[in-house]
């Protein structure tokens, strides 16, 4: 019983001490580990493994839908995270089938439409597409990313069932072609802010890139597809199938593609701790940006988010001059028929799907064993890429036969695909935070590209000769070259400091800031600054300590006064900075040997420990 009382007496001493900031006791304080504090303890006081149950002990299910109680929402053989950028492939897979069996279905209708009507038809899309890039990442980084990619592409497949109907009315058709542009717009900045939840730091590039494959891969099925369905079923076969494609997909995203890991009903324990782990999702709060608290200025005054700007502009031209034109080139400079038109012309983005995904692949093992920096590794690829691209570009210009202008074509757009792995997914270096913003903005400069393509190739090609398209083709390698300067001077693969919210976080209200009110948080915790410094006798007073708050009126009180401001406070005695042994003037009063009031880790804020 004796020594239950005395446990008892020494915790009410202790907690004294802490509240009633008792002078003349020092307590020596342990920092938390690393570890402990992000609260990967387990219940034996151990620390858990991040991989481990015990390292989310407070993690419970979402309820099981109705669909749930009868067949899980996984793929065999896959994970959750690579389920959603599988489904995510497939969705631009059908996005951009759409697009590219317009330009087949022109050649084999024969129109009699004019140049300018011809033009206004292929930049319709393009005009729709353009208004809806930023409104489309404001509403991804407010609502569920998910839900929004998902209604965008049926919708564009509802729209596309009734093309058939109005396709000889060009005004219609117009009409119909800009609102399929407008739900198409918000398609990139919500899958960026998907790949915001789902994708790990360390694999951005594959996940991503797997993701954004489906936009070549698109264009690589619907050719042949396409053309058989032209042969065999007629001109307007291609709407229909696409559009019941679409709808098919709709319902598998609704079924295996959750907003967040968190909220998936039959996610993996371990695969939940690391996505979550690896993001530190689990213990930070983002506000969602909106329009008032985006930093728009920060926006057009950075140099990197310009270098992202004018990569996707010089990439978007050439990819959209491809996807509308050429069926059209190789018929105009080689006579190449509808089937071997179709056939050959896949083979260009056969290669670009191929080497998508395994440049990012490799871009996340160079960056991972530190053989280069994230900067050096987004530079490297995109130029690269450009570089290639352009280069090619040129000797399929000066190519004579159909077998040359093919090669190049499909060794340069080969090439292009490492250039995905560099601006394409450098949204989610710079800012994650405003991801899905900046890829509605960057995405948006990219189709004015395409909406200029279109008037540009009707203004030089007249009388669909050889010589025309070549001007063409140079006035794209010159597009690219440029956006190589521009890219490999100003891009960069750090957090820019005006996206970081670290500073957000530690200006969240706590107690101490109530009694002791500080103007601006400290850069680092206590531990942190001992661990760069290197020293060993941690605790120790290092800069001279600030005016402490007066004695509370009452040994039992414990609160401190919350109208006594530091400025009003006494005067109290205090030891040398870097002499704790010396004694001060009063020979009853020993300074106790205790970290500054602003050291986080003794005064923690809620952002530093959890309760």
């Amino acid at each position: 019983m004796a020594n239950i009382l005395k446990d008892k007496d020494e915790k009410k001493e202790e907690q004294f001490q802490f509240n009633a900031y008792n002078w003349n006791q020092y307590d020596q304080f342990t920092p938390p580990t690393l570890k402990q504090e992000k609260g990967d303890v387990n219940a034996s006081g151990t620390i858990a493994d991040v991989s481990s149950p015990d390292s989310l002990p407070d993690f419970e299910r979402p309820a099981p839908r109705k669909i749930d109680e009868y067949i899980r929402a996984e793929l065999p053989y896959l994970s959750k995270r690579a389920t959603v950028a599988l489904l995510s492939c497939l969705g631009f897979i059908i996005m951009f089938g759409m697009r590219t069996s317009m330009s087949l279905v022109k050649i084999k209708m024969n129109n009699t439409w004019t140049p300018e009507t011809l033009s206004a038809v292929d930049a319709a899309i393009f005009w729709g597409y353009f208004v809806t890039q930023i409104p489309g990442g404001l509403i991804a980084a407010a609502y569920p990313a998910n839900k929004l990619f998902g209604a965008a592409i049926a919708s564009s497949c509802v729209l596309n069932l009734i093309i058939p109907a109005v396709y000889q009315k060009p005004d219609v058709l117009i009409v119909v072609k800009v609102m399929q542009g407008l739900v198409e717009g918000v398609t990139y900045p919500a899958c960026h802010g998907i790949m915001r939840y789902w994708a790990p730091p360390l694999e951005r590039s594959r996940l991503a890139t797997l993701a954004f494959s489906g936009c070549y891969a698109g264009v690589m099925f619907s050719m042949p597809i396409s053309g058989e369905l032209i042969e065999h079923f007629g001109p307007l076969a291609p709407f229909y199938f696409y559009g019941i494609m679409g709808i098919f997909w709709y319902l598998s995203w609704l079924w295996l593609v959750f907003e967040k890991p968190a909220y998936h009903t039959c996610i993996d324990i371990k695969e939940l701790a690391f996505i979550e782990n690896s993001l530190d999702t689990a213990h930070q709060h983002y506000v969602a940006p909106t329009l008032t608290n985006t930093p728009w200025k920060s926006f057009f005054t950075s140099l990197p988010c310009y270098a992202i700007f004018v990569a996707n502009f010089c990439r978007s031209w050439n990819f959209y001059l491809l996807v509308l034109f050429q069926p059209s080139y190789f018929q105009d400079s080689f006579h190449s028929g509808m089937t071997e038109n179709a056939l050959l012309g896949a083979l260009p983005h056969l290669l670009m799907t191929i080497i998508v995904p395994t440049g990012g692949i490799l871009a996340d093992r160079l960056r991972k064993k530190g053989i280069l920096t994230t900067t050096q590794v987004r530079k490297l690829f995109n130029c690269g890429g450009f570089g290639m691209e352009a280069t090619f570009f040129l000797i399929m210009a000066y190519s004579h036969t159909i077998t040359q202008g093919m090669t190049a074509l499909s060794i340069g757009v080969g090439f292009s695909g490492f250039a995905i792995s560099g601006f394409n997914v450098n949204h989610l270096d710079i800012a994650p935070r405003y991801a899905s913003i900046l890829m509605g903005m960057s995405n948006g400069i990219g189709t004015i590209a395409g909406a200029i393509v279109p008037y540009v190739v009707h203004l030089i090609v007249k009388h669909k000769k050889k010589e025309e398209w070549r001007i063409v083709l140079i006035i794209s390698a010159l597009v690219h070259y440029s956006g190589i300067l521009f890219y490999g001077l100003f891009a960069s693969g750090e957090l820019q400091e005006w996206a970081d919210p670290k500073f957000e976080e530690e200006k969240q209200w706590n107690q101490m800031n109530e009694a002791m009110p500080i103007k601006k948080p400290p850069p680092q915790n206590g531990l942190v600054q001992r661990q760069s410094s290197n020293a060993s006798n941690y605790g120790s007073v290092e800069t001279p300590l600030p005016p402490r708050p007066p004695r509370p009126p009452s040994l039992t009180s414990q609160t401190f006064p919350q109208e006594t401001t530091v400025e009003s406070q006494p005067e109290v005695p205090m030891v040398p900075a870097g002499n704790p042994f010396r004694s001060s003037s009063n020979p009853f009063r020993q300074e106790p040997v205790q970290p500054t009031a602003q050291d986080q880790y003794l005064h923690g804020s809620i952002t530093d420990r959890t309760y």
